[in-house]
């Protein structure tokens, strides 16, 4: 399976205009969490009107799966907890979101929803037990937060990242952990868009100003990762241990396909 990680785009349509454009070079793209841009001056409803929109047209292009950071919060359930109801919305456009799964060959994916209280804390923790019941070869978690005391979580001056998260995946032992949500962590002394806890891998891409988006790009055939930011590009072998710092990528893997390659494809 050949997958697309970003995260935190934050309303940036350029870089939603990106994703589409190479999404047909990928089997899923995976959008972790922080869609929307809660500090910008337009309101949110209609910045989820125009994602949606987005969505229907990029679902058409690859397998895409969208789960809700803390900035994606629009409404309160029943029990007072803030959620992102909007994702109905978007599962009714066919796409996975929080609290599906998605079997993709010998994978599972399970898309977990951003958190904010104990009673969603717990429907997290229940659609993990109800995947763990039926997990295949390999398990794949999207997730917004990175677990707590890794360098995914890492700002530059402490760590913030999700305790629990780093005890289901203790528990758990999923194969990767696709993240965002801690924006610097690639960009900072002590941070890394790649960390492993056990045999579980973590991933964070970052986020970034311009047309293009901080990404991970991950082959889980050929067993590779490769992240590609302002900052520079770097590459790991999945079933080599994590040596730091992380080696700088000198070609471009050959799995990854011609419009990921090819600028004259990315909107300007």
């Amino acid at each position: 399976m050949r997958l697309l990680l970003v995260s935190d785009l934050h309303y940036a349509l350029k870089q939603f205009d990106w994703a589409a454009a190479v999404a047909p070079d990928f089997d899923v793209v995976v959008f972790a969490g922080d869609h929307l841009d809660i500090s910008g001056q337009l309101d949110g409803s209609v910045q989820i009107l125009v994602l949606l929109k987005y969505l229907g047209r990029l679902s058409q292009q690859a397998r895409v799966i969208f789960c809700s950071g803390n900035h994606d919060l629009d409404s309160r359930d029943p029990t007072g907890e803030k959620v992102a109801a909007w994702m109905e919305r978007v599962r009714q456009l066919g796409i996975p979101t929080d609290g599906d799964s998605l079997e993709f060959g010998d994978t599972l994916i399970t898309i977990c929803p951003w958190w904010d209280g104990p009673v969603t804390r717990t429907s997290v923790a229940e659609l993990l037990a109800r995947d763990a019941a039926r997990r295949p070869a390999r398990w794949i978690w999207a997730y917004h937060a990175p677990p707590e005391g890794s360098p995914t979580s890492w700002d530059g001056r402490r760590h913030h990242g999700d305790a629990e998260l780093t005890g289901w995946i203790e528990t758990y032992k999923p194969d990767i952990v696709l993240t965002g949500h801690i924006h610097q962590a690639p960009f900072k002394n002590g941070g890394s868009w790649a960390d492993r806890i056990g045999d579980t891998w973590i991933f964070n891409s970052g986020q970034q100003i311009g047309p293009i988006p901080a990404h991970t790009v991950i082959d889980t055939e050929a067993g590779e990762a490769a992240w590609f930011s302002l900052a520079g590009a770097e590459f790991l072998k999945l079933d080599a241990p994590l040596v730091r710092p992380i080696a700088d990528l000198t070609a471009f893997p050959d799995w990854l396909g011609p419009r990921f390659r090819d600028p004259g494809l990315i909107p300007g």
